[in-house]
């Protein structure tokens, strides 16, 4: 197994944290109260989590489309057309109350993972890119679960 790189690890790290942060706000009325009065209410629970899942779902889309330009005719074709799911995925599914937004998150975030994968087999990710984006999807997928549940 190829080891993660720090920055990209750290920097990986760093973004689950309104994932993280919005499931501990579902399980404590206290740290929710205090996310609240200080952040405002958008920034707790399921909706820090939902809104922040369709920023990254999109961000993800452009990671890809980088990936993709490494590629000529009818693959970068494809890559550039695979590429747009997330964020086509995000702005459509996340709508309908949060548990079904959350559903969708969730399947959203396994699909980009498909993708990574696909874009891996072709070469055009670092050798470390599947167990960082592994690592970091586990996390999501169990942190958005806490909204379905």
């Amino acid at each position: 197994m190829t080891s993660i790189p720090r920055a990209p690890l750290l920097l990986g790290l760093a973004g689950l944290i309104p994932f993280v942060w919005g499931a501990l706000t579902l399980f404590s009325g206290p740290l929710s109260a205090f996310g609240a009065s200080t952040f405002g209410p958008r920034f707790v629970g399921p909706y820090v989590q939902l809104f922040y899942g369709s920023v990254i779902l999109s961000f993800m889309s452009g990671v890809l489309w980088g990936f993709a330009t490494k590629t000529t005719g009818a693959q970068a074709a494809t890559g550039y057309a695979l590429s747009v799911l997330p964020a086509l995925w995000a702005f459509f599914m996340t709508g309908g109350g949060p548990v079904s937004a959350a559903t969708n998150l969730i399947f959203g975030f396994l699909g980009l993972l498909m993708l990574d994968f696909a874009f891996a087999r072709w070469g055009l990710t670092p050798a470390w890119w599947m167990p960082l984006r592994v690592l970091l999807t586990a996390i999501v997928v169990a942190c958005l679960s806490v909204v379905v549940i």
